[in-house]
């Protein structure tokens, strides 16, 4: 009987070891290595304490500025993005809508695509002199609107916002549109018998109903903002100068120098961030369903 109750366990543990092979252990060995003046010239590994996290955040470096770079493309994306796919859900299953699939299908099209695919194309899109956009406005007469979206200090992160936007729209307004789906016309059908117009419909029933599905695509969003990359890898490579620097890119550029420690103490701090948003927005979401 013991081990027929085994049997499944048995399964997962092979999972179970991979998991701590492979993904686990890494990480608590990156903490440890945080701690230590690891890099490539030198063959020796020395205690350092809280020396490299001290660096990061005192004055005199770029340190501060990709942490505020990074807090600041997580707020902006979650928002643009939740704020965009709940608006083009809405609209994209209002019954007066035609064609909607496709509609659906070319908000969604994007979010297929790699990042580092999207990168390379709107780099080229966005090219100041030879881009498509740039030569369109010049071509209706339009020249001052023409910039170096990607060089200019004022327009570079504004920019990589809105391909982003672009990008991750489409799965949010999916994730709301299933949750759409899922709240009975009879909620709708009751409002409108007390005489609710559309907004009052929105803001006292389609969102209260939303209220799991928008919080599950905000944390989802939040941990993807910390963790972003490739996109601004490929756009920006986090220039000009390091207006557009985020710590990932600081991660990459601190183990292509070689200096191994200060890449996994950025690491473990962006772990952290990760871990303490998500902690709170979960754990408060979880007190206010136990009050309800």
């Amino acid at each position: 009987m013991k081990a027929k109750k085994l049997y499944p366990t048995w399964f997962a543990l092979g999972a179970l070891i991979f998991y701590l092979g492979l993904f686990f252990l890494p990480g608590i060995m990156g903490i440890g290595y945080s701690f230590t003046d690891w890099n490539t010239y030198s063959s020796e590994v020395n205690f350092v304490g809280w020396k490299n996290y001290l660096k990061v955040f005192e004055g005199g470096n770029n340190y501060g500025m990709y942490i505020k770079n990074t807090l600041l493309f997580t707020a902006v994306s979650s928002v643009t993005k939740t704020t965009l796919g709940i608006a083009l859900a809405v609209l994209l299953t209002n019954k007066m809508v035609k064609m909607k699939s496709m509609h659906r299908m070319l908000v969604f099209l994007p979010q297929v695509m790699s990042f580092l695919i999207i990168g390379l194309v709107f780099k080229n899109i966005l090219h100041p002199s030879r881009g498509f956009i740039n030569i369109t406005l010049k071509a209706i007469g339009l020249d001052f609107f023409a910039k170096n979206w990607l060089g200019d200090l004022n327009f570079a992160f504004k920019t990589v916002f809105a391909v982003d936007a672009w990008k991750g729209t489409g799965y949010v307004m999916m994730v709301i549109i299933a949750g759409l789906n899922s709240i009975s016309s009879t909620y709708y059908e009751a409002a409108e018998l007390d005489g609710a117009g559309f907004f009052s419909k929105f803001r006292y029933v389609t969102l209260p109903l939303l209220k799991n599905v928008i919080i599950s695509v905000t944390v989802l969003n939040i941990t993807y903002g910390f963790r972003v990359f490739d996109l601004i890898y490929s756009l920006t490579n986090g220039g000009p100068g390091n207006a557009t620097g985020v710590i990932n890119t600081a991660v990459y550029s601190e183990f292509s120098k070689g200096n191994y420690a200060m890449g996994t103490t950025l690491s473990s701090i962006l772990f952290v961030f990760v871990l303490s948003v998500s902690y709170f927005i979960l754990k408060a979401v979880g007190n206010k369903e136990v009050e309800q």
